[in-house]
């Protein structure tokens, strides 16, 4: 049988075992399984309790189910690893992206300075998030405008990743999320790189700022359960807008798609 793919979910807890003692069958709850375990794209996805929280009040399924990988990636990388503060001054390496979006509300929220790379069509979406300021990578290198900024938040990889080194203040911090730095031979691109965890207490902390109207989730489309595989394809053609593609199963469970 193969993996059934999807990390990111939200629905309504069918059934509980016998250990559970938070939730209950009927809570309506989001989040995600281990980078490892997948099974969200699924009538029924089996995880476990300390993956999940209860869903944003103010989202739909499907908005929540857009949310876990990203907001916990950008939470995890700027919070845990960088350890940002406010006032300082971060690159965030596509700040458009289902994890960049993210990472640049957070940062903002913190009260750091942000830049962030995007291509021209997302400079005004990246400023309404937050960004001070937005570089077009297609006509402008970002080295060329950004000097000694404290964080560097890579969602890019490869030479994006390489050229970034260069604007890293002495002592600044340096987080990839890229998958191509997984396998990387510079120790300090390992060093960098990270794998998101589902953490349940940052899960809640997102969600109280999601219904608080601090961070905004970004559904791109949705389909049906049928249409997955077209989804993970790229079959379905961009019909504009940010965010994730998102997978619907019936009328109330939503499970999200990167």
């Amino acid at each position: 049988m193969g993996a059934v793919p999807g990390h990111e979910f939200s629905g309504v807890i069918a059934a509980i075992g016998k250990d559970v003692e938070d939730f209950e069958v009927g809570d309506e709850v989001y989040g995600m399984n281990d980078w490892f375990e997948d099974g969200a794209t699924a009538e029924f996805c089996i995880t476990l309790s300390q993956n999940i929280a209860r869903k944003p009040e103010t989202l739909s399924h499907e908005a929540a189910a857009s949310v876990p990988l990203g907001a916990l990636t950008s939470w995890q990388g700027l919070i845990d690893r960088a350890k940002l503060e406010p006032g300082e001054r971060v690159l965030v390496q596509g700040g458009a992206g289902a994890v960049g979006l993210y990472a640049v509300q957070l940062a903002h929220n913190r009260g750091a300075g942000v830049t962030t790379t995007v291509s021209t069509q997302d400079i005004d979406f990246v400023k309404r998030l937050g960004a001070d300021e937005a570089i077009d990578y297609k006509v402008s290198r970002f080295e060329k405008d950004v000097r000694e900024v404290d964080v560097v938040f890579d969602t890019v990889g490869g030479d994006t990743l390489d050229r970034s080194w260069a604007v890293l203040k002495p002592g600044g911090r340096m987080v990839t999320v890229a998958s191509d730095s997984a396998g990387a031979a510079d120790q300090r691109v390992k060093n960098a790189f990270f794998i998101v965890e589902p953490i349940q207490k940052q899960l809640i902390e997102i969600a109280k700022q999601l219904d608080a109207g601090h961070l905004r989730a970004f559904v791109k489309a949705t389909v049906p359960l049928n249409q997955a595989s077209a989804a993970y394809s790229g079959a379905i053609r961009d019909k504009g807008g940010y965010g994730k593609i998102v997978i619907t199963i019936e009328a109330e469970i939503s499970h999200g798609n990167h």
